[in-house]
């Protein structure tokens, strides 16, 4: 695999995201024509993409509207699509598990049919952005080793329930229609780009405030739940490195290692100098779901061996970098 010589077009969903937003930046490196496909003429993300990516040809469509997505294929005549459009934050698909089922799951369909019927598929490369959230935290008889692509699926919320249907709708049109359609199942992976609504961000964003004196204490919920987690940026290098492949498969993006919340919040608050942070959090039932998955551990082995990705950024790495970017943000901004 090397990087692309002639002008490619990508057309990326749910762009305004984290992941989108890394994509982007790789994709427009390596020199693809990128078109990114966005909600509604009064987006609340759309100034921010065109400020920070002016090159992106924006795309107006939605995933539950067939018809928009087909004349989105027509418009970009695309030779790869990231599907990363969904409504993917864990506890508020609890509390619109139907608007989850539409986005998250129908809209893959969706997606799928508009690249079938328009004849994409005879040149389009086709990511789906699975996730670990579909395994749940099943007993999956591999003590340590963590789950791989023939791991047993037992989502726990709306939001896992989603994207394995996502999951399985994608893996059958690869079979059904010979579609190149490639599946990666990420865990958790974090970044700068993280909306505040995750926990992983709310932590970081918290400690930059508690930091320069703006607040006093964070509300979480549990603290004990484990997670496999990694840099944003590195997981989208291994969504490219899918669809450069010969063969469209499922693939399984972790680092193989699990920390808990509670480590987290050490290692955060640690970066500002702070050893007690329990003064500084509080817990509130409302932040605690109704199911909740112990630990998420994810075996990458295939893809360093078939791919030959590897991810970069250390767990220390990765909140390190989160809480210094918060911290300049806080003072560029000059507010909370």
């Amino acid at each position: 695999m090397g990087d692309v010589t002639d002008t490619r077009r990508a057309l990326v969903t749910g762009i305004t995201g984290q992941d989108g937003g890394h994509l982007t930046e790789l994709l427009h490196d390596k020199g693809y024509e990128v078109f990114g496909l966005i909600r509604g003429q009064r987006n609340a993300r759309k100034e921010a993409l065109e400020a920070e990516f002016p090159y992106v040809n924006m795309i107006e469509a939605d995933l539950t509207d067939q018809t928009s997505l087909i004349q989105a294929m027509l418009t970009s005549e695309p030779h790869e699509i990231y599907n990363l459009g969904a409504i993917s934050h864990v506890g508020y698909s609890f509390r619109n598990p139907q608007l989850t089922a539409d986005i998250t799951a129908k809209g893959v369909l969706n997606l799928l049919e508009a690249v079938r019927v328009t004849g994409m598929a005879e040149k389009a490369r086709f990511y789906q952005a699975s996730t670990s959230e579909m395994f749940g935290g099943l007993d999956y008889n591999r003590p340590g080793a963590g789950y791989n692509e023939d791991s047993l699926f037992h989502p726990r919320s709306p939001y896992g329930v989603a994207k394995l249907y996502a999951h399985w709708i994608a893996r059958n049109y690869r079979e059904s229609y010979g579609m190149f359609v490639s599946t990666g199942i990420l865990f958790n992976h974090e970044g700068e780009r993280r909306g505040l609504e995750f926990v992983t961000r709310k932590i970081t964003n918290a400690v930059a405030a508690i930091h320069l004196g703006r607040q006093d204490h964070v509300v979480l919920g549990d603290l004990w739940p484990k997670r496999d987690w990694g840099y944003a940026g590195d997981y989208v290098r291994g969504m490219w490195q899918m669809l450069q492949h010969d063969v469209p498969d499922d693939f399984v993006l972790a680092t193989g290692e699990t920390h808990s919340i509670e480590e987290f919040l050490a290692l955060a608050f640690a970066e500002v100098g702070i050893t007690d942070w329990r003064s500084y959090v509080k817990q509130d039932p409302q932040f605690m779901r109704p199911a909740e998955v112990d630990i998420l551990l994810g075996d990458p082995s295939k893809a360093e061996r078939v791919l030959g990705w590897k991810r970069e950024v250390s767990f220390h790495g990765l909140v390190q970098r989160m809480v210094r970017h918060d911290i300049e943000l806080l003072k560029r901004d000059g507010a909370f």
